[in-house]
């Protein structure tokens, strides 16, 4: 077995057209849009606190995660489906699992630092210390590599049935767990502890930290006062909401039959449509990312 033949999203060859136009148009602003906030935190010494630390995190994320998957997607769209060869696939399954697993990671400790702001404020500096935040973000890469790379070299023990075609437009676990003509026990085990940590605990750490936020914040007598905490965690909000609302529908509303159309939809969101979102999110309200921006883009313009 040298390769694996992808499933094309539509056979109609005019939508396929229209779906390579609009991701090649997400994938061009994903990669300007993130690029443009890890250049303005990094060049920013007003940005260079935990919050926006942990921001650029989540933008190379963003950047890594639609680079592993839509320049084949698009590829695929081109040729109405694709092959990748066995080295590719298990590539892009290294790189997308480990990844996604990062920013479920990133997610939390985002919560945890607005927790620490808006809740434990004349702490927030001793609390969230440099040395604390880069432990804290090197684990989010530790834990993903180790998670991605046990996934990785379980797929690589497995041996695939004929004709090796993938009823999806990348590689992933649960599609080459269908194809697998050898025991998958111990590789559905993994996946399995695996979604809940990173998944169910994940989710829950969020959560806390937010009932504790908006406690906090209605606690705060002022109107003004509410508006301006609830300011400092507004954009992180909007993006756990949004990345979890997904999960959500895809996993625990849609049925059983539409698994395998669910979970491209799932795929289309965490690579393309979310990785372009979260820095418009991020900048359009957040004052000091625009600000940030403007010098940025001036600079350029000089």
């Amino acid at each position: 077995m040298v390769e694996f033949l992808l499933q094309g999203l539509s056979e109609n060859p005019q939508l396929q057209l229209v779906l390579f136009a609009l991701f090649f148009l997400l994938y061009l602003t994903a990669l300007a849009g993130n690029g443009l906030i890890l250049m303005a935190i990094c060049l920013n010494a007003s940005l260079h606190t935990p919050m926006y630390f942990f921001l650029a995190n989540l933008a190379i994320v963003d950047i890594v995660c639609t680079s592993t998957i839509l320049p084949k997607l698009l590829e695929n769209l081109l040729l109405n489906g694709s092959t990748i060869s066995y080295g590719g696939c298990l590539t892009q399954l290294f790189f997308m699992t480990g990844v996604l697993g990062a920013e479920l990671l990133l997610l939390a400790v985002m919560s945890y630092d607005r927790y620490v702001a808006i809740c434990q404020p004349l702490h927030y500096h001793t609390l969230m210390s440099r040395p604390l935040c880069v432990l804290l973000a090197g684990s989010v890469w530790f834990v993903s590599a180790v998670n991605t790379s046990v996934h990785t070299g379980l797929m690589a023990q497995l041996t695939f049935c004929s004709p090796y075609q993938i009823p999806h437009f990348q590689c992933e676990i649960p599609t080459l767990l269908q194809i697998a003509c050898s025991p998958t026990k111990l590789s559905n085990i993994m996946t399995i502890t695996s979604d809940v940590f990173f998944a169910v605990v994940n989710f829950l750490l969020t959560m806390v930290s937010y009932t504790f936020i908006i406690t906090s914040i209605l606690r705060i007598r002022s109107a003004e006062g509410k508006r301006r905490a609830f300011s400092t965690c507004s954009s992180h909000l909007l993006v756990v909401c949004m990345y979890y609302s997904t999960v959500i529908y895809t996993y625990f509303i849609t049925g059983s039959s539409t698994s395998i159309e669910n979970g491209k939809v799932l795929t289309l969101m965490y690579t393309a449509v979310s990785p372009t979102l979260n820095p418009l999110i991020y900048s359009l309200r957040n004052r000091d990312v625009k600000v940030a921006l403007r010098r940025l883009l001036s600079t350029f313009s000089k």
